[in-house]
C-alpha cells in the first residue's frame, strides 16, 4: 500500500470513530405526586452525573430533561414536615418515569 492509501484509511477510521463518539441520548422525565399536597416545595433528582430540580405544584411534579440512569428523588418539605428521599428511580432513554406517590411525615 502507498502512503496515500494509508492516509485515506486513517481518515475514514477517524471519521467513523467521531460519529460514534457523539451518540445522542434522548432525555426522559420523572413525574410523581406528593402528599400532603401543600407540604412540598421542590422535587430534586440526583444521579452520578446530574442534579435536577422542579417546583411541586398542587402535589405534583415533573422533572424534564433527565438523562438515562438511576436517580434519587428528594422532596423538599415545608415545616413541620421533613424532607424525604426515594432511591432507585430508573430513567430509560427518552421515556417518562413515574416515581409514584411520595408521602411526607412530620
Amino acid at each position: 500500500m502507498t502512503f496515500t492509501s494509508y492516509t485515506k484509511i486513517a481518515a475514514s477510521l477517524i471519521t467513523a470513530a467521531g460519529l460514534f463518539a457523539f451518540t445522542h441520548f434522548k432525555a426522559g422525565s420523572i413525574t410523581g405526586t406528593v402528599s400532603p399536597a401543600d407540604a412540598a416545595v421542590r422535587a430534586w433528582a440526583e444521579s452520578v452525573s446530574d442534579t435536577l430540580k422542579t417546583p411541586v405544584v398542587a402535589g405534583h411534579f415533573e422533572i424534564p430533561n433527565a438523562r438515562p440512569g438511576t436517580y434519587k428523588i428528594i422532596i423538599e418539605a415545608r415545616p413541620p414536615y421533613r424532607n424525604v428521599a426515594k432511591d432507585g428511580v430508573l430513567v430509560n432513554d427518552g421515556q417518562p418515569t413515574d416515581a409514584g406517590e411520595i408521602k411526607l411525615e412530620k
